[in-house]
This record gives structure tokens, sequence and C-alpha cells, in this order.
């Protein structure tokens, strides 16, 4: 899980070793490989017309961009603990809330999107519904407001320290 403040990036073990495997591996072996892409394509005759040139070209860019994101994210990291069982909303937890007037729950993880593509929904602290819920306890009430200026309130209904 991460949060962010104040230029630091708050990482729990598994994510910053996650995280530092795929930075590894982007700025190694896959180097390498989209430069033989690039040299094959290149090989191949005039560069004005070469879908394969520009194609490879452009994965390269997208994975340089990837590696200083990685880089940067690496660089402010601290790695902690993950937050307590104590009921409190925090980065890290798993949240579930029920909308004022509606039977029905959400559940989702408050993290970092760097935790997207797990089985749960990740939503960020620094949404409007991750930082009005910041701090909370289970059966607080949080209020929030929608892209479009409607005010929402959602009650804490559970919140507990996510687990892979």
């Amino acid at each position: 899980m991460t949060e962010t403040t104040a230029g630091v990036t708050w990482l729990t073990q598994e994510a910053y070793d996650r995280l530092t495997a795929e930075y590894e591996h982007l700025s190694g072996p896959a180097r390498v490989e989209i430069a033989q892409k690039i040299e094959s394509a290149r090989e191949e005759g005039d560069l004005r017309e070469n879908g394969g040139y520009h194609a490879a070209k452009e994965e390269q860019g997208k994975m340089e961009a990837r590696i200083r994101q990685l880089r940067q994210l690496l660089d402010s990291a601290k790695v902690g603990q993950a937050p307590p069982d104590d009921g409190i909303v925090e980065p890290g937890m798993v949240v579930t809330v029920r909308y004022e007037g509606d039977d029905d729950t959400l559940t989702f993880l408050l993290g970092s999107r760097e935790d997207a593509g797990k089985a749960i929904d990740v939503y960020s602290p620094g949404s409007p519904l991750g930082a009005a819920l910041l701090g909370k306890k289970v059966g607080d009430t949080a209020a929030y407001s929608l892209p479009n200026g409607t005010k929402m309130s959602v009650e804490v209904v559970d919140a507990k320290p996510y687990s892979a």
C-alpha cells in the first residue's frame, strides 16, 4: 500500500519489493529486448514507412517513462508496516462503506494506483471519498463532494488492514 505525503511515498515491504523487481526488469532485460526490436526493424529499410520500427520506438518511450516514474517513486519511498487493525480508516485498509439512504455497500482498498490490478478496487487517499474517510472509525459518517458538486454521505461499515 502506498501513501504520498510531503514528497515521501510510504510503501509496504511487499509493494516496495514488487516495484523494485519491475524497475530492475524494465531497466535491464526489457531495455535490451526493445533495443533489439528497434535494431531489427531498422534493418528492414525505409524508416518512414516502417510500422514495426515506429511501434517499437513508441513502446520504448512508454517503457522509459515508466522507468523514470518507478525510479522517482523508489527514491522517495519509505518502507513501513501495514496499518494496525484498529478500525480507523487509513491507507492500506480495506474499507466498506454504505451510502446514505441505501442498503448496498461498497468495499475497496484505500491505497495507491500502484496497487491497482489487485482483485479489489483501489481508491486513492487523495480522492474526494478517500480524503473524507481518512481518520474515520467504524460507525462514523463522512461527507464529500462529487465532481458535479452534489454532496454525498457514507457510513464506515468496516475497516481492516489489507492482506494479499
